[in-house]
């Protein structure tokens, strides 16, 4: 209850606002939606490092330089006590991957300030960073050895003398599936900068890896190739530094990845499929070795969704997961497997851990529907997050959506669930246009209602212009177990779309949105799913495919990603040739009716750029008004300041112009 004092005083304050606000509108009404160029010159904190005794993190920053059209990383520091934070790099290109020596007394990182990505360390006191490698193709990963006298690393071995003198005679030519250059393991002397190789030979590429508690051995996994295309061959050796003999410590079906010690150097953990055919819809689990072979123990076995290594600690191991349209961290007992969560807020996703010697505290990013990615810190046992950062102070002149999950009932009874955006003036009386964002993956992706802009569509422009904007987590996203994930196994498109169509139509039934202004979107799977639309609904008002799949034959042959069709249509194009074309939007392109616009990057490895002339010439040959965008230099993601303008651009006049009668710019 207000006393006449408080009241007297509320008042005044009142009073005092009030007149703030008429000298300083923006402190009332100056906020404006964020532009496409604002949003893609947000600074987004990532991949904190907490030293070792937990008095510093250090941590990424990421930035858009128009000027050279990239993106470019920094690293920087802040004191968990004080808060202070201190720049710890500020050369051109990207400075990476901290990570602290043992005792804490350097930071080692990853920059190609001078071309090539090589490692340096430097103190977190500051001075000019020393440079450690300088290897011809640069470096992968690295990581410090337990007393910090030496640093292994990844590099990708140079062209031989075979593959030269080739050049030297013949005009130039590629081996398809056979002209690979490996990754190998090596270690330098941070005292000396003498280089050791530590793996070799044709018969792998090593990826991640990590030491012994002795500092003797290495395990590490490797596929039979330097392609994603063998991702099955993935499997876990040991390397003894000293003789740099290996040893296969697991021969089974793949991916078996990330091996780490136990910290009495006794077991290897890892991530496994534990042998199960058709890994991409599997879960992946954590498996226990013993570091001298044997049996592989499940300890994740009774948790429903793929984990994600983190740390074994005295008191267990942690592992990352999504649940749902969340992000959270767990704790399994490695005797009992008890699994507990220790993240405490349902709807956040909380990512990058990295804890202290001791174990006692982490640190890690947070980011939720009203507060932005920062860097926080926190006793381990269970999260009690301590905010570092302030990343969210570049928000503070921008008017934003607000952001929920809801659900509904497919078409077949399944729960679905979205992350939905609604103007801050949000009036369920209203019908809004609505714009239907469809993520990529799909098994390894959901959307969640957090308050992150990395994705190509200007969804905050939307939203202000006065539109709803959906992204459903259709049958197959990741966060809802394994059986929702297989749902999509031989079910690709008409599956995905009654998941879409019916949150369209869940909306429409609120008496929120106006039936007749919808479009739909996506990148990647997102786009396959943007084209299945095009080519089976008149519902939508207009279509934008980017990079996505429409011929699954077509893509079969050429993707670096041969694996994923033929787990989800569980057969090759030659074993079941029906079930591809069922399943490929192309097929029905002659029902197309809906305005389509393509969107592709010219040197895509993922997605083949042949399966976005297809269905253009389709959709032209039908009559069906369709833009096609091929985007130069550029790969199946948009990674470079100019290039997200360009989509966002794009997508903005294409759905302003069909949803809101707006001038086509294209055109003018």
């Amino acid at each position: 209850m207000l006393t006449c004092r408080s009241a007297l005083a509320s008042i005044l304050f009142a009073s005092l606002f009030a007149l703030a606000s008429d000298m300083h509108p923006a402190l009332a009404s100056d906020k404006h939606a964020p532009t496409i160029d604002e949003l893609i010159d947000l600074k987004v904190p990532s991949t904190p490092s907490i030293s070792p005794d937990g008095r510093f993190v250090a941590f990424n920053v990421q930035q858009a330089n128009w000027t050279e059209n990239r993106y470019e990383t920094q690293i920087w520091l802040v004191n968990t006590r004080t808060g202070e934070l201190i720049q710890l790099t500020n050369s051109k290109g990207t400075n990476s991957d901290p990570a602290w020596s043992p005792d804490g007394r350097w930071l080692g990182f990853i920059s190609d300030r001078d071309g090539k990505s090589q490692i340096y360390v430097t103190s977190p006191s500051g001075g000019e960073p020393r440079q450690v490698t300088a290897v011809e193709s640069g470096v992968g990963q690295f990581g410090w050895s337990p007393n910090g006298s030496r640093i292994a690393f990844t590099t990708t071995d140079p062209d031989g003398e075979e593959i030269k003198r080739r050049r030297e005679r013949y005009s130039d030519f590629e081996i398809v599936r056979h002209d690979y250059r490996m990754n190998h393991l090596w270690a330098v002397e941070i005292g000396t900068g003498k280089l050791q190789r530590l793996t070799q030979g044709n018969g792998y590429a090593v990826y991640s890896f990590s030491w012994s508690p002795d500092g003797r051995k290495l395990a590490f996994d490797a596929l039979a190739a330097p392609t994603l295309r063998a991702e099955p061959t993935a499997n876990v050796y040991v390397c003894d530094v000293e003789s740099g003999l290996v040893r296969k410590l697991i021969d089974e079906p793949g991916p078996n990845r990330r091996p780490n010690w136990s910290p009495d150097g006794k077991s290897i953990v890892f991530e496994t499929v534990m042998g199960r055919p058709n890994f991409f819809t599997q879960n992946i689990y954590l498996g226990i070795i013993s570091a001298e072979g044997g049996a592989v123990e499940n300890i994740t076995a009774d948790f429903d969704e793929s984990a994600s290594f983190v740390a074994w600690a005295p008191d267990g191991i942690y592992f990352a997961a999504v649940q749902k349209t969340a992000e959270h961290l767990f704790r399994v007992e490695p005797k009992t497997h008890k699994i507990e969560r220790t993240s405490p807020q349902d709807l956040a996703a909380y990512r990058s851990f990295s804890f202290t010697k001791d174990f006692k505290r982490v640190a890690f990013i947070e980011t939720d529907a009203t507060n932005y990615p920062e860097v926080y810190v926190s006793g381990a046992k269970m999260l009690d997050p301590n905010k570092l950062t302030n990343y969210a102070a570049q928000l503070n002149d921008f008017k934003l959506a607000q952001r929920e999950v809801i659900s509904w009932k497919s078409s077949d009874g399944t729960i679905i669930e979205g992350a939905l955006m609604k103007p801050a003036d949000f009036d369920p009386a209203k019908k809004y246009p609505l714009l239907v964002v469809i993520h990529g993956g799909p098994g390894d992706t959901a959307s969640r209602a957090v308050l992150e802009f990395d994705d190509p569509y200007p969804k905050e422009m939307w939203v202000a212009k006065g539109a709803l904007v959906l992204e459903p987590n259709y049958r197959g996203s990741a966060g809802y177990g394994q059986k929702f994930h297989q749902l999509i196994v031989r079910n690709m498109g008409a599956g995905d779309y009654d998941d879409v169509i019916s949150g369209v139509d869940f909306l429409i039934a609120k008496g929120w949105v106006d039936k007749d202004r919808v479009g739909a979107m996506g990148w990647s799977f997102g786009g396959f799913v943007s084209a299945w639309i095009a080519t089976h609904s008149d519902r939508f008002k207009a279509v934008s495919v980017g990079a996505g799949p429409t011929d699954w034959v077509v893509f079969d042959a050429f993707t670096e990603l041969q694996e994923m069709t033929r787990h989800y249509l569980a057969a090759s194009p030659w074993s079941d040739p029906e079930i591809y074309r069922k399943n490929s939007p192309i097929t029905n392109v002659r029902q197309a009716k809906t305005p389509t616009m393509i969107e592709h990057g010219e040197f895509d490895p993922i997605v083949p750029v042949a399966g976005a002339y297809e269905l253009y010439q389709g959709l032209v040959d039908q009559g069906v008004p369709a833009r096609f965008y091929l985007y130069k230099g550029l790969g199946h993601d948009i990674d470079t300041p100019k290039g997200n303008r360009t989509v966002m651009e794009h997508n903005l006049n294409w759905f302003n112009h069909y949803l809101w009668g707006e001038p086509d710019q294209e055109v003018q």
